[in-house]
């Protein structure tokens, strides 16, 4: 069978060819949310498999982190086998990547970079933590830490924060520098 490609070189593609054009290192869940609940690409074992195989052959990589979620991005030779590889993935998956990647890069960005959590004080308050993890390397240092008295204010900031997380970085941080 001359010219053959397996289903799993081109899946390999598909996820090189995602992570490619998200542009970004992302969570093993994001990835798996992206490629196989929201599109249906690859299938939820066989991502996380295809995954592991692109780690260990360095077309993948995972930066150092603090974080308690590892996150993987596309190393340089991934990118050259995308490259040279990438009309291998049939056009209409590219079309469909390219539009979803697109439209989602900011979802995805939010949610893993602008993190926020709240727990219960002894005395009955709530402190929210609000993070903004440095994007390649997901350091776990927070930025903003504030003290609630209020339960469902806490809920409430902690809602806000990944939407509004950059405008309100941005105000604190002119206002203390000028």
């Amino acid at each position: 069978m001359a010219g053959f490609v397996s289903n799993s070189t081109i899946d390999k593609l598909i996820l090189l060819y995602v992570l490619d054009k998200m542009e970004m290192a992302l969570t093993e869940n994001s990835i798996l949310e992206i490629c196989s609940s929201q599109n249906n690409w690859l299938n939820w074992m066989d991502c996380k498999e295809l995954l592991a195989q692109l780690l260990a052959s360095k077309l993948v990589y995972k930066p150092d982190s603090d974080s308690a979620e590892t996150r993987y991005t596309i190393t340089p030779s991934g990118r050259g086998c995308i490259s040279d590889f990438y009309t291998r993935i049939p056009k209409s998956i590219r079309d469909n990547i390219d539009v979803y990647t697109s439209s989602n890069k900011m979802y995805y960005k939010r949610n893993q970079e602008y993190v926020s959590k709240s727990y219960k004080n002894d005395d009955g308050s709530y402190t929210i933590e609000l993070k903004i993890l440095e994007p390649e390397t997901a350091n776990a240092n927070f930025l903003i830490r504030i003290k609630i008295d209020s339960r469902d204010t806490a809920m409430n900031a902690c809602k806000k924060w990944t939407e509004l997380a950059p405008q309100i970085f941005e105000q604190i941080y002119t206002k203390i520098i000028e």
